[in-house]
């Protein structure tokens, strides 16, 4: 996959400054010229310790739905953890339409679908070329990300056909994979918001017709970046806009990505050698974020599901309403379900309960979940590319279940000091440093599982005592690989990542339409790490049987 070259610079350029931010989408707009973000913000930092010579390195995407967000992740805590061993690198791409316009008439005048994922590609690229000089191994790459990024790093995996092999990373690590509806980029979603855009900024009439003297995309180059960045968020989110979804979003162009995520990851053409994925909490509160919460009957959940999925058939939609049916009755109150026993995410959690809860969770497992699960599955034993070569495989599968969590709160175990706010978890020392040497290992070994000293060192006292923590599970030998065959034939294996006891406080969480829910976290003192082998499969009312339901459905999502 080929790049243009790019100018060289010479000069020694001041690098102690904050990162110039790609132009971003802020739940607010109306910018400025100088408002937030620049065009010109494809820069990477580089973080080693002094004298590195041949560590492994961690690439960082981040997340934000592919429309905001920043290279700028706080990862000390996980470096020092891990006492320096790998090299941190965080990169940025374009974002919003800037990053991810596409149409028919787009390409036909020379644009290029998928922007932002070429820029990730190319930083992909220059680590290859450059790292070196910085003390890192160009061979020992391991990429990661968490929501968007996480999806960033599930179509890098997938990029060429899978035929990239490990020329450009040999690890990655997904956690809560972003898989929004990939269409064609000439689809209907994509050119709707092309043509959305062209209006808001006067390039087209209310036909979404060229005026006579300018084509469209012809026109879009003449608007500078603040006019674009209004339209781009006022479509993103805007008033027009579905609830929780972004219009400018990755597509199958048939040369980046040659085919939907659910048909290629199930033939296993992918990139890399192993993967480490994870997912949140029961995955339950996955979705609560994205979904409006105004879901109060049947009648509403079939509505909501027409809207979301324009191109699926009443057959289609009949089988998800028969996979996610529930019980007429409403159960109460607001908790956290265990996952393998008592009632399931299907209809209740921390953030909602019936019919709304069901509308959480299945947009849940289309979207966040399901995605980590086929990642997983890829990885698992051989797979091949489009050109013939096969590869042995490795995956590992997590869960972050600490309450009340939702999507994104497993980045408190990964990146800055641990925080009593809401959505992000609260977690004790040992199982803090027991997830971050996870990844750190995974980094380094290849392996994310812990020797037996230090699960000891962890789950001991300075003076010889226990700590009660429970993180045996993650031992070298506990947590297995994972495989998709069946549960009695050792498939579907997960480490469910949990804490008991604690201090109640409670807390509460507004969403986007102004729902409030109150919620009980659990803070120090009294906090206890409670990690657990679980069945994958059969999780929630059997979550597995789910996601090959909607791997079925892939066309018609389309995902």
């Amino acid at each position: 996959m080929s790049t243009e070259s790019q100018r060289t610079l010479r000069s020694v350029c001041t690098a102690s400054g904050s990162i110039i931010t790609c132009i971003d989408r802020p739940e607010g707009y109306n910018f400025t010229k100088s408002g937030l973000g620049n065009e010109d913000c494809l820069f990477l930092s580089v973080f080693a310790r002094p004298g590195a010579r041949g560590l492994p390195v961690m690439v960082w995407i981040h997340g934000g739905g592919y429309g905001t967000g920043q290279g700028n992740n706080e990862f000390w805590e996980l470096l020092n953890t891990n006492t320096n061993d790998f090299i941190l690198v965080l990169i940025q791409y374009r974002l919003g339409a800037f990053g991810f316009l596409s149409s028919k008439d787009m390409v036909s005048h020379g644009g290029t679908p998928n922007a932002g994922l070429y820029d990730i590609h190319f930083s992909l690229e220059w680590v290859q070329n450059h790292i070196e000089a910085f003390g890192g191994d160009n061979q020992r790459v391991t990429i990661s990300g968490e929501s968007a990024g996480a999806g960033a790093v599930m179509l890098m995996i997938m990029a060429d056909g899978g035929g990239e092999g490990t020329s450009l990373f040999t690890n990655a690590i997904v956690a809560s994979p972003y898989l929004p509806m990939q269409w064609n980029y000439d689809g209907l979603e994509p050119t709707q918001a092309y043509y959305r855009l062209a209006k808001e900024v006067e390039c087209s009439d209310e036909e979404g017709r060229s005026f006579p003297d300018q084509a469209v995309f012809e026109c879009l180059l003449t608007m500078d970046s603040s006019t674009l960045q209004n339209a781009s968020a006022h479509i993103s989110g805007g008033p027009g806009g579905l609830y929780g979804q972004w219009a400018f979003l990755p597509v199958t162009d048939g040369a980046f990505l040659r085919e939907r995520p659910s048909a290629q990851l199930a033939s296993r053409k992918v990139n890399g050698l192993r993967t480490l994925s994870g997912n949140v909490k029961n995955n339950a509160n996955e979705g609560a974020g994205f979904v409006p919460q105004n879901i109060t009957d049947a009648s509403d959940f079939d509505e909501y599901l027409r809207i979301l999925f324009p191109l699926m058939s009443s057959r289609d939609l009949d089988r998800l309403d028969k996979a996610y049916r529930i019980p007429p009755q409403i159960p109460g109150p607001l908790f956290s379900t265990l996952g393998s026993v008592g009632p399931t995410a299907l209809n209740q959690s921390e953030y909602a309960i019936g019919q709304q809860q069901r509308a959480n969770n299945l947009y849940a497992e289309t979207t966040l979940v399901c995605p980590s699960y086929w990642l997983a599955s890829a990885y698992s034993g051989s797979s091949s590319n489009d050109r013939g070569k096969t590869f042995a495989k490795q995956a590992w599968k997590y869960q972050f279940s600490v309450p009340p969590s939702e999507h994104g709160a497993d980045l408190d175990a990964y990146q800055a000091f641990n925080r009593e706010t809401l959505g992000e978890g609260t977690m004790n020392m040992a199982a803090r440093k027991a997830v971050q040497l996870a990844w750190g290992r995974f980094i380094i070994y290849d392996d994310p599982t812990l020797p037996a000293g230090v699960v000891k060192s962890l789950t001991t006292t300075s003076n010889g005592s226990s700590t009660g923590d429970e993180i045996y599970e993650m031992m070298t030998g506990a947590w297995p690989i994972w495989l998709d065959t069946s549960v009695e034939d050792g498939g579907y294996q997960m480490l469910n990542i949990n804490l008991t006891g604690g201090t109640p406080e409670t807390l509460s969480y507004t969403f986007r339409d102004g729902t409030i829910v109150n919620l009980t976290q659990m803070t120090e003192p009294g906090l206890k790490a409670s990690f657990q082998i679980v069945d994958a499969f059969f999780w929630e009312a059997g979550r597995g049987r789910r996601c090959e339901l909607w791997k079925d459905l892939g066309a018609s999502v389309p995902e």
